[in-house]
């Protein structure tokens, strides 16, 4: 039940957010390994990019790759959420006061992301090839010709085997690694100190906004290069062997970036970035505490009625 509720909320969350997602993908495709000055630039900030793609590609272009992103949401956070919340039932994130561990949590974080991670990889490598791609005068990044997400998954299936669904999960585990460590250890460890201090009504969804706004920024500083070496892994373009054309992994990737955009090239879409996890952190993080407080008084009138029935 844990997994499907985590997974639930992400989804619920993915719907509102997704058009960030695309105008990230794409701010950090933009001058892909070209410094500065060297090339043309379609997106000068986030709202810039926001009305340029709508207006080229029409509105609805702000949800490209939709589908993929709500199940790969469905996939890493079911996973993800899940695992956490089962550690957390266990007692696992505790330190022996009954309070809840950094460290701990940070380690059960981080796990939980990555095999949320690697789960949903398939459907994140369509997801970033739909939402790439574009009209040719405001396209950037390596152009996948893809009709949707069936028709992607099969076709990359079909050319390049199992294997090629998994191509760059590596820099994807790792950008969630940093960001569901940060994530969750950041959220519960606020959270929890909020209704200590009874700043607010116990139970407050003001507790839960107030946890959500402070980890979408930690976890944002921290994971947006992990998600630029990400965007590039999956995106490349690659050979008939499925190698990728322009990176052979994440240290490549990172190398390569860096000689070429500096640190700059490693925060391109930031603002991008933020705009998505500030309401995505809020949003899934709001609906997972809804969600989990409905299925305690689930539970708690199955086993009332289960007592009066005997």
């Amino acid at each position: 039940m844990e997994f499907a509720v985590g997974g639930l909320a992400a989804m619920g969350a993915g719907f509102f957010t997704n058009p960030m997602e695309v105008i990230k993908t794409r701010m950090q495709l933009q001058g892909e390994l070209r410094s500065r000055g060297l090339y043309t630039v379609h997106y000068r900030n986030f709202f810039h990019a926001m009305y340029t793609v709508a207006k080229v590609d029409g509105v609805t272009a702000l949800q490209k790759g939709l589908v993929p992103a709500l199940w790969y949401q469905l996939a890493l956070n079911g996973v993800r959420l899940g695992a956490y919340q089962f550690a957390e039932n266990q007692g696992w994130t505790l330190n022996k006061n009954g309070q809840t561990s950094a460290p701990k949590s940070i380690i059960i974080g981080a796990l939980a992301g990555c095999a949320g991670s690697f789960t949903g990889s398939p459907l994140y490598l369509v997801k970033t090839h739909l939402q790439s791609q574009a009209t040719g005068s405001i396209a950037v990044g390596h152009q996948h010709q893809h009709s949707g997400m069936g028709q992607a998954l099969m076709g990359i299936y079909k050319q390049y085997g199992i294997q090629g669904l998994w191509r760059g999960v590596m820099g994807s585990m790792n950008r969630v690694l940093v960001g569901s460590a940060a994530q969750l250890s950041t959220f519960t460890i606020t959270k929890e100190w909020l209704e200590e201090k009874h700043i607010f009504q116990p139970n407050s969804l003001m507790n839960t906004i107030l946890g959500s706004m402070l980890c979408s920024i930690v976890a944002g500083i921290l994971m947006t290069p992990f998600d630029v070496i990400s965007t590039r892994l999956y995106n490349q373009g690659v050979d008939k062997s499925g190698r990728g054309l322009m990176y052979t992994g994440v240290y490549d990737c990172f190398t390569k970036t860096l000689q070429a955009e500096g640190m700059y090239g490693f925060y391109k879409g930031f603002t991008a970035s933020y705009a998505r996890l500030g309401p995505h952190f809020i949003l899934t993080l709001l609906f997972w505490d809804i969600l989990k407080d409905f299925q305690k008084k689930l539970s708690i009138s199955e086993t009332k009625s289960s007592t009066h029935s005997h």
